[in-house]
């Protein structure tokens, strides 16, 4: 009996600090949910612990996913008048001063080193490790899924100058609709330039209702955010359920190279922090984690702004102007974690199916495939999509899709928690330039 008091006093005593940490963290929380979905879902899946019937599997996984869907509906529900509110108040404040224009004028060079950072590290490890000659395609292709092309993908064959002109929306509630992120932020910058050159004492109303569409946003995502560890289980476990172990370690060298890859792009972005914005990299490391693991969970950067704009103005010390503007864009065209896939993705590709491409043919269908994906809407499976039609113009069979589609999500939860990284970097980066 005292035996038994006594180890019920010490693991009291030890596990304490672990319930605290569980409850109080929110990233502690989700790291539970991830080891727990991905448990329960290895063995519910047909391929893992056949438990149950594929059937049944297949049937509980519905259910398991839906705190995650909803949790991902809502943010969605208000994740356009958040960018809206945020860029318009952003650029508004921002520009007493020179800030905005030194802002402006720092942050698209900076993206577009990153940018080239993500290519250059994809193309090395693609050509250096060669992950297409480990496939069997045969036996992979048998197995693959069918996939089809969309809307989103069609309008990357559009020409440069269309591009060009379609970054201004003739119908404002037209790109609402089709969640056209980019559009909306450069009409959202239009806004928030119009206010700054207009009296405040003239706007002062306009700015109130403004004001409070972002509070009334941020109130929803809190509410949201109270769903994140069960959203985080559900669509974890959903994953496991549907992959299985067999789809991973059939693309283990694809899935491995472009995970290495990312890597390497997020030790390049520590570098970053410590050479440009010259902070701490543990402290840095630390703030971030909890969008990070949110970014690994749901795959989609939109349903991770709300709480960079928190871990950015709370835990970095960013400006509020400054996370504003840096943020919102950034989940819009700084895509460094997907330029990097893409890139992956198109030269594995073309090693399975024999295609020769030169160094030049890579770096141009990078440079074709970020730019058909920036502005694209910030949800899971979109990448893929613009991926498919961009592959068919250099002689890639569109039956490849099918090869990486099983792994896509895995990929997916990857490459979504470096492209946040990457936009809370860059609020570093930008709070020490300007």
């Amino acid at each position: 009996m005292a035996f038994q008091q006594h180890v019920s006093e010490w693991a009291e005593t030890s596990l304490q600090p672990l319930i605290k940490l569980i409850r109080y963290q929110l990233w502690a929380q989700i790291l539970l949910a991830l080891a727990l979905g991905l448990v329960v879902g290895t063995w519910l899946s047909p391929e893992g612990g056949r438990a149950v019937s594929p059937e049944l599997a297949y049937s509980l996984a519905e259910w398991i996913k839906l705190p995650g869907t909803l949790f991902l509906n809502l943010i969605q529900m208000v994740v356009i008048p958040l960018v809206i509110s945020s860029i318009v108040l952003g650029v508004s404040s921002g520009s007493e001063g020179d800030s905005l224009q030194r802002l402006g004028i720092r942050i698209a060079p900076y993206f577009v080193l990153t940018t080239t950072i993500a290519v250059t590290i994809g193309i090395s490890l693609a050509l250096l490790i060669q992950p297409g000659d480990y496939v069997d395609v045969d036996a992979l292709m048998a197995s693959a899924p069918v996939t089809a092309t969309s809307d989103t993908a069609v309008s990357a064959r559009a020409s440069l100058p269309q591009h060009i002109s379609n970054l201004i929306p003739t119908n404002v509630t037209r790109a609402i609709s089709e969640q056209s992120m980019l559009q909306l932020v450069i009409f959202s910058i239009f806004v928030g330039l119009a206010l700054a050159s207009i009296p405040r004492q003239r706007i002062a109303a306009l700015r109130d209702v403004v004001e409070g569409v972002q509070e009334v946003s941020m109130k929803v995502v809190s509410w949201a955010m109270l769903l994140a560890p069960y959203a985080v289980f559900g669509l974890i476990a959903d994953i496991a359920i549907r992959v299985g172990l067999d789809v991973l370690l059939g693309m283990s060298a694809y899935v491995g190279t472009v995970i290495l890859g990312l890597f390497s792009l997020y030790l390049s972005y520590l570098l970053i922090i410590k050479v440009l914005a010259q902070r701490s990299v543990i402290q840095f490391a630390k703030a971030i984690r909890p969008a990070q693991l949110l970014a690994f969970s749901t795959s989609s950067s939109a349903a991770v702004m709300p709480l960079s704009l928190q871990t950015a103005q709370q835990d970095l010390q960013i400006d509020e102007s400054t996370a504003r503007f840096v943020i919102p864009l950034g989940a819009t065209i700084n895509m460094d974690g997907t330029a990097l896939y893409q890139v992956i993705a198109a030269v594995f590709l073309a090693q399975v199916f024999g295609v020769d491409m030169e160094l030049h043919q890579i770096i141009l269908l990078a440079v074709t495939t970020v730019g058909a994906s920036i502005g694209s809407p910030s949800t899971p499976g979109v990448g893929i999509v613009i991926l498919a039609t961009v592959l068919t113009s250099v002689g890639i069979p569109a039956e490849g899709i099918a090869l990486i589609l099983g792994v896509d999500r895995i990929l997916d939860m990857c490459r979504t928690a470096v492209n946040v990284s990457g936009d809370l970097v860059a609020c570093c980066v930008m709070q020490r330039w300007v």
